[in-house]
């Protein structure tokens, strides 16, 4: 099952792929949600091989999830594998400049079932998946804006 949006980004290509690599607002975000996050590598600065084990609750069990940085090319790509109890997916940015001050950014997910139950789970998601893309491409959305108020207002990452 794939997701997938692009969204227009007033601020350089440069600057947006720095706010795409702020991985330490992601971990405390997804902290805030009630996630564990932690860093798995020891790499120091972004890259391919940066990988982070995470543990959440989801529909009343805990889940485990590990992922890993597969593609790292700055400032035009990044893309991130995970891997999950029957669930694989993969989440890839890719990012082209439109101007010196604007920047398109697409942004795709795919999750792939690996055991029977997985998916079971994938094709209920497939009866919502109108519902979803909306979610989807809204948070997209929404984290693109944020990315150009911090640009406005020059918060460096």
């Amino acid at each position: 099952m794939k997701f997938s949006t692009k969204e227009d980004v007033e601020a350089p290509i440069e600057a947006v792929f720095d706010m795409l690599c702020d991985f330490e607002s992601f971990e405390r975000a997804a902290m805030r949600r009630g996630a564990e996050v932690q860093r798995a590598d020891t790499m120091h600065q972004p890259g391919v091989g940066m990988t982070w084990n995470a543990v959440f609750p989801l529909r009343g069990k805990r889940r485990e999830l590990t992922l890993e940085m597969v593609s790292f090319d700055r400032p035009n790509e990044m893309v991130i594998d995970s891997m999950s109890q029957g669930l694989a997916g993969q989440m890839s940015f890719e990012l082209m400049p439109l101007s010196r001050n604007s920047t398109r950014v697409l942004v795709a997910l795919e999750i792939k079932p690996l055991t029977l139950s997985a998916r079971l789970w994938v094709q209920s998601l497939k009866l919502a998946k109108t519902t979803l893309t909306k979610k989807y491409k809204d948070r997209v959305a929404e984290y693109a804006r944020g990315m150009e108020e911090r640009h406005a207002r020059g918060v460096k990452v």
